[in-house]
This record gives structure tokens, C-alpha cells and sequence, in this order.
């Protein structure tokens, strides 16, 4: 009958078979990739993207930060899991300023994500040839230590590591 049919026409499933684990596959690293800390998203009209994520949807949304070293203002709107960084240009260096003539509307510029050790993620990303855009970390808005990696290297995203 019915379950006959099933038995026969059902594809066979197959098991991957090592003798090793897979995690043992990953080459090990003197540092630790951590959690999702936040995607950082500008913005063209900070107190608009503002009252988007307080007033419209309803979130947490932080006082606005200035942090002249790195030519941006920040707004972080907490979602429980992760933040929003909202980033809006401060002063004429401003890279954010750069992304928002070729972006009018904003969008997202990067992501932050944690790690353990930042100096010796720093020291095996450039034996990786993983291009770092800056030769010492710069303390971010979270008051730790960050460093950016080149876009080019990571597949069109700029990357944020944050010290966890």
C-alpha cells in the first residue's frame, strides 16, 4: 500500500562520517569571535531616525553622543539581543559625511561585532592579510577598545571588532 510506496521512493539520508569532529576542522585562534554588539546605520536626519525607533516602534533609544575622535554623533537603540548604532556626521572629516553624499537616504555602514582579545585578533588578522584601518585601536563608543577591518576584505562590509 501507501506505506510500502513511501518506504521505497523516501531518499536515503546520509551521515557525515570522520573520524574527527568537525569543530576540530577550524583552525584554532589565540582569540575569540563574541556576539553581535550592533549594526551601525546612517542617517541623514539623526532626530527623525530618533523618534522612528522611540516613538514609532517603540524602542529604547539612547541620549545622543558626540564622539569628536571619530567625527560622529551616536544614538544605540536597544533590542534586547543587539543595538542599533544610529551614526550622524560630526565636523568636516566625518567618514560618515563621505557614505552619506554617495548614500542621500543613509543605510548601513557597518557591523560590531565582540571579541576577546583584541590585540591578538589584531595580530593574526594581519598575518591573514585582513587589512586593519588603523594602527592602533581607538576607544569606541562603548568606552572600549575597537578597530575597524578594510570592506575589501570582508566581502563589501566594513567590520567593527569591539573588545569585549
Amino acid at each position: 500500500g501507501l506505506l510500502s510506496r513511501l518506504q521505497i521512493s523516501a531518499p536515503t539520508i546520509r551521515t557525515l562520517s570522520s573520524s574527527k569532529p568537525v569543530s576540530q576542522n577550524i583552525p584554532s585562534c589565540l582569540w575569540k569571535l563574541g556576539r553581535l554588539n550592533h549594526v551601525a546605520i546612517a542617517v541623514p536626519d539623526l532626530e527623525k531616525a530618533q523618534s522612528l525607533y522611540k516613538d514609532v516602534l517603540g524602542a529604547q533609544v539612547s541620549e545622543t553622543v558626540a564622539l569628536p575622535e571619530h567625527g560622529v554623533y551616536t544614538v544605540f537603540v536597544e533590542l534586547g539581543n543587539t543595538k542599533l548604532e544610529l551614526l550622524h556626521p560630526l565636523g568636516e572629516k566625518s567618514p560618515i559625511a563621505s557614505f552619506l553624499q554617495k548614500n542621500k537616504t543613509g543605510g548601513m555602514h557597518h557591523i560590531c561585532i565582540e571579541v576577546d582579545d583584541i590585540k591578538a585578533a589584531m595580530t593574526e588578522l594581519k598575518k591573514k592579510k585582513i587589512r586593519i584601518l588603523s594602527e592602533e585601536p581607538k576607544i569606541g563608543a562603548h568606552g572600549k577598545p575597537v578597530i575597524f577591518l578594510h570592506p575589501k576584505d570582508c566581502h563589501g562590509v566594513l567590520v567593527e571588532l569591539e573588545q569585549a
